[in-house]
Parts: C-alpha cells; structure tokens; sequence
C-alpha cells in the first residue's frame, strides 16, 4: 500500500505527458552539462591568454622606457602599459598600446610630429637589428619581428596636471585622462562581479580571428566593454556576458563613444563619423559574431564556440 502514492501520481499522466516530462528532465540535464562545459573551456581559455607573454612584454616595455630616459631630459614619470597595464592584453592583438608620460620642458610647444621624430630616431639607435621603428600620426611603433607590436604615445603633462597625446582628427595635442580611464574600468568591473576584464580578453581573443580591416582597436573594446556593462542586469559569467558584448556593441560603435575621461579622443575616430560606412561595417561583424555565440549555445555545441577563437575542439 505504501507505493499506492507514487503510482496515483504517474497514473494522472498520459503516456504523451510522462515522455515529455522525462524529455523536459533530460533537456534540463543536458543543457547544464552543456553550460558547465562551456564554463569550463572558456576558463581554460583565459588561463592560456593570462600566461602568454606577459612578463616578455613587461621587458620590452622597461627597455624602451630606459632608452628613452637615457636620452630625452626630463623626467617619465611612469610607462602606463594600456592592456598590460588594465589586464586586458591577449596575445595576437597588437594592442600593446602604452602611453609614454613625458615630463621635458623642452617638448613643450613642439608638434606631435616631431615628439615622435624624436622619440622614432632614438628608438631607432638603441634597437638597431632588434626591432623595426617607425612612427605615424599618433604613436611609435615598435616591430620586433616575432608577432610582438608595442606602440608608444607620447604624453605631455600640461600646466593643468593633465596630460596631452596627439590627436587622431586634427594636427596637435588632445588632452586625455588615462587614469580616470582605468578607474571607470575597473569601476565597472567591480560592478560585474569581476568578469568585465575576463570577457573583453575573450572579446579581443576573438575579435582577433576576423581579417584586419574588420578588427576593433584594443582601447576601443575596452571602451565599448565599460558602455555596454553600464546598468547591466544579466547573468555574471564570461558565457552570458560574451554575446551580451557583442550585442550592445552592434548598437554603440554606429557612433563615437562619448567618454567623459576624454580617453575617447583616440579611442575610435579611425571608424569615422556617427554612421559612417566603416561604422555599419562593425556593426553587422559585432551582431553576427554574437548571433553565432546564440546559435552555438543553442546547439549546445563548445565546438562552434571554439571555432570563434579559431580553435578545434
């Protein structure tokens, strides 16, 4: 009599029903199955980026700073390393981006021009069969051959206490707020429970496999990651946070981020104005790297997530 009970309880079932209930109870299963792997390869993911040639950059970044010390007066008062410096940086990016903060009376009142002759042509010096230095309208590049591109942009401290880099859209200086920049990202992070910084390294890791004229500049990304997390409501995992990314970028890069750090002044000016073609361009490669992030978790398939950073399972 004891099992009556349970059998009362099956026997108000349809045969229909009790299959769908037992697919209801497999689908449940298999989609956290699906969900724990996913979590799991995409940590496994940021812990390669984490490990990749950090502390090599770190090098390079200290020697480039000493050369430059030795021979331009003036004090640095320090190498603010962009993606080494906030945690965002992945390997393969070139977003090594660093600004250089150069505090040299006789700087001021020179063009960005010849900032970056100057700091070109020691650079050039110093790293003689290293690495190959150049420069273009806002930084030095430095090539060393082995996929590793650091870029340096000169910082001038203004009469304000702030500082000036060269401007993206026009001849001159820019002022800009770095700090502030790193303050509002981390900010941001904090309110995402730590998992803004983890989901722009993957947005970068996988915004790196699309073809050059397609990708989005480190800072940008950053920029477009502090935006698009403002007021966020949703689930804090690197899976839920990915497509979430990609999402609002579709809308944010139609036009130019307003920053009120002012970091924005080289952030995406290479997208042109609001709307611009090169802006629709991003918008539709952020909306379909996202709805192939739906499709892939729809499917249940780590495989096609792999497939975003280039990767077979």
């Amino acid at each position: 009599m004891a099992g009556g009970g349970g059998d009362r309880a099956f026997s108000s079932h349809s045969p229909d029903e009790l299959r769908g209930l037992v697919r209801k109870a497999e689908d449940k299963t298999t989609v956290a199955a699906f969900e724990a792997d996913l979590a799991k390869t995409l940590g496994e993911l940021l812990g390669a980026f984490n490990g990749r040639d950090v502390d090599a950059v770190r090098d390079r970044l200290d020697e480039l700073k000493t050369s430059l010390q030795n021979s331009i007066d003036g004090s640095f008062d320090q190498l603010f390393g962009g993606s080494v410096a906030k945690h965002t940086y992945v390997d393969g990016m070139s977003d090594i981006d660093s600004l250089v903060f150069i505090n040299d009376s006789a700087l001021e009142g020179k063009s960005p021009q010849k900032v970056l002759a100057r700091m070109e042509k020691i650079l050039q010096r110093d790293f003689e069969g290293e690495a190959t230095v150049s420069h273009g309208r806002m930084a030095v590049t430095v090539d060393y051959g082995d996929g590793m591109i650091i870029q340096l942009l000169p910082a001038l401290k203004t009469s304000d206490g702030k500082f000036q880099v060269p401007s993206s859209r026009r001849e001159g200086w820019s002022k800009i707020d770095p700090v502030a920049f790193q303050e509002a990202l981390t900010r941001r992070n904090k309110e995402c429970s730590g998992k803004l910084v983890p989901t722009i390294k993957l947005a970068k890791a996988i915004v790196g496999q699309l073809p050059d004229n397609q990708k989005l500049s480190g800072y940008h990304m950053e920029s477009l990651g502090i935006a698009a997390f403002r007021a966020y409501k949703g689930e804090m995992t690197t899976a839920a946070m990915l497509p979430a990314f990609f999402e609002k970028a579709r809308e944010l890069v139609l036009s130019p981020i307003q920053d009120r750090t002012k970091q924005s002044v080289h952030v995406d000016a290479y997208l042109g104005p609001a709307n611009s073609e090169q802006r629709q361009v991003a918008s539709h490669v952020m909306g379909r790297l996202a709805r192939r992030m739906r499709n892939a978790s729809a499917a249940g398939s780590t495989a096609q997530w792999l497939a975003l950073f280039g990767l077979e399972q």
